[in-house]
């Protein structure tokens, strides 16, 4: 369900201070219900060779086109991704966060993860029309639990980018994040996320960092 932008932006969360000069485009309330410290295993989920790729339907056919655009006009063409085009967000992390568990990378998606902790994950992905930062927070759902919610936040890059925002905003809110929302919530409930994560296993190579 989508929800108003003041459920991500009222909360105290570290990627405020991190990407001020990135805009919130959308906030959705995850159909995940769990407990306090259950964030790994949405995490997990999102991570998992076969999702979230809610490419069903006319979703499959709107990414075909998003595809075929893309290629074009050059928008995920070489150099156009994070660490060329754009800096990863990881270079802005304060000590803490960067010394702390990365989180994994998304196998489904072109998403790399950027920190991790007990209460938010951030990923990021970026081409020559936008840079994108998925964030998931895990909050109490006001009767006793806890679920998870999923900002996107965005950079767009010039004209382009912000023509490229304009031109999908109707296809994402209508087809695309309401099929991956129905997705989450029947996997959630039956129980495909591990039920055991190690959140240490996510912890970056001292020898990367």
């Amino acid at each position: 369900m989508r929800v108003p932008k003041s459920a991500h932006t009222d909360r105290p969360w570290r990627i405020h201070g991190i990407a001020p000069d990135f805009r919130v485009e959308d906030v959705w309330a995850l159909p995940t219900p769990g407990g306090p410290d259950d964030l790994p295993l949405l995490v997990e989920w999102f991570a998992k060779d076969d999702g979230p790729n809610p490419f069903s339907g006319a979703a499959r056919a709107l990414f075909a086109v998003r595809r075929s655009l893309g290629k074009l006009f050059g928008w995920d063409k070489a150099g156009s991704g994070v660490g060329s085009r754009v800096p990863s967000l990881r270079t802005r992390l304060p000590e803490d966060l960067r010394e702390g568990p990365r989180g994994p990378d998304l196998r489904s998606m072109p998403f790399t993860s950027v920190y991790l902790t007990g209460t938010e994950w951030t990923a990021e992905s970026a081409n020559r029309t936008v840079h994108t930062l998925m964030h998931i927070g895990w909050v109490p759902d006001g009767s006793g639990g806890h679920s998870g919610r999923m900002t996107v936040l965005v950079k767009p890059n010039g004209l382009i980018g912000k023509v490229y925002m304009a031109a999908v905003m109707p296809f994402r809110h209508l087809i695309v994040y309401p099929t991956l929302m129905r997705m989450i919530g029947r996997e959630w409930r039956a129980g495909t996320p591990v039920r055991r994560v190690n959140v240490a296993a996510y912890e970056e190579p001292r020898s990367s960092r």
